[in-house]
């Protein structure tokens, strides 16, 4: 654990990365509408497949090395930085070199050209990143977490209102791609002003802790984007288009509020863990407080689900309200297991973390095959009792000694 950390109420810290989601979701919206009313869908088209090959290869940047910085020990952060900064060039350049040759491989089956320069503009993100993501994760263990979640939203937010501007004016799938890549630099002054760093000559922390750590992180991650997926090629194989865009629509409305938590809780609690003089209380504080805000929002948004959803999606949608409502009461477990899992880190235990994302990943992609035969509202209700019956049960082992420690003690 760090000697030194300036203690910065998680409070802050936590709404501080909610308003940056917030504003990076709404900032989206203006893109969709930008886009509805200049692009035609083919070119939508086009530009979706780049963003989502760029997109699955993103889970592979979070491979626990920033994570290492935040948690050395003060007389091990230089040696920990310098080994850090060589781990993040070479891996970004790694993740660069492994787009351009996806982009290739689409190029050779598809003979897009423009599918290929659109791959290689989105790769182009990585040559940006690793020399700030040192500077990133000091900023973070110093304390300047609403900086970051400003300069990380502000990024998003800018290249989303780019977007929408050449949407209008230069209508195309380059529209939705290039301000990605021009909010790079951005992004890289910024952290990099936020927190001034060089590395200088000494010793180098071993990789061999870089790498147990890092390999059950990045597992995490990769099964986290591949149970996203997963549920619903299973729902396309057994049930059909139809009913798999019924449910895509239904899982977005009921989980997205929590994903998006969820996220804001991971990046804030994890450094106010590690410089917690007591981190069983700072769990414990934690999760109460994250509790107390999520629940109400998703206990009203499940009953109204069925005012919203026929006023969100039209006519049509109004089935799917039942399987909103269910599956927004899932938010309740996953931000439980976000805060648990965060605690495992800050103990470099991410191992747990990871058995744990495998198994509740097999269990809903059982659940899913199982209970489709029964259709949507039987799959939601498979879902949030295995997510809340794994999630929970898998934190009470943390949970149970915290809440203990913290019973006044009876003479």
């Amino acid at each position: 654990m760090p000697d030194v950390h300036r203690p910065v109420p998680f409070l802050r810290n936590l709404l501080a990365y909610c308003l940056s989601e917030v504003a990076a979701k709404a900032s989206r919206l203006v893109v969709v509408v930008a886009v509805a009313r200049t692009m035609d869908v083919a070119a939508i088209g086009v530009a979706a497949a780049a963003l989502a090959a760029a997109d699955i290869l993103k889970a592979l940047t979070e491979n626990g090395v920033g994570q290492r910085i935040i948690a050395a020990s003060e007389d091990r952060l230089e040696a920990t930085c310098r080994t850090a900064r060589r781990l993040f060039w070479v891996w970004c350049i790694g993740l660069f070199t492994l787009q351009l040759a996806i982009g290739a491989a689409v190029f050779a089956v598809t003979a897009d050209a423009q599918l290929f320069a659109l791959i290689a503009i989105l790769a182009g993100e990585y040559l940006f990143m690793p020399a700030g993501l040192v500077q990133c994760a000091l900023a973070m263990r110093d304390g300047k977490m609403k900086q970051t979640a400003a300069i990380a939203g502000g990024q998003v937010v800018g290249a989303n209102l780019l977007s929408a501007i050449l949407a209008v004016l230069v209508p195309g799938p380059v529209a939705l791609i290039l301000p990605r890549l021009l909010a790079a630099p951005v992004w890289l002054v910024a952290m990099r002003r936020l927190h001034p760093w060089q590395p200088t000559a000494g010793p180098r922390a071993p990789i061999a802790p870089f790498i147990r750590y890092g390999w059950a992180v990045l597992g995490v991650e990769v099964v986290k984007a591949l149970r996203l997926q997963a549920d619903k090629l299973v729902i396309g194989l057994l049930l059909g288009a139809e009913t798999l865009g019924l449910y895509f629509m239904a899982f977005n409305a009921g989980l997205g509020l929590a994903t998006s938590f969820s996220q804001a809780l991971a990046t804030a609690l994890f450094p106010h863990l590690c410089s917690a003089e007591n981190r069983a209380a700072a769990l414990r504080q934690a999760i109460v407080l994250s509790v107390a805000l999520i629940a109400p929002v998703v206990v009203l948004q499940a009953f109204a689900a069925p005012l919203y959803v026929p006023i969100l999606f039209g006519a049509g949608w109004d089935g799917i309200a039942e399987v909103v409502s269910i599956l927004c009461l899932a938010a309740v477990p996953a931000v439980i297991w976000s805060a648990v899992a965060q605690w495992l880190r800050s103990h470099e235990r991410p191992q747990v973390e990871f058995w744990v994302t495998i198994s509740l990943t097999a269990a809903l992609t059982a659940n899913t095959a199982l209970m489709a035969p029964h259709g949507l509202t039987a799959i939601a209700t498979g879902y949030l009792v295995l997510a809340t019956l794994i999630q929970v049960g898998a934190a009470l082992p943390v949970l149970l000694p915290s809440l203990r420690c913290s019973l006044p003690k009876v003479a």
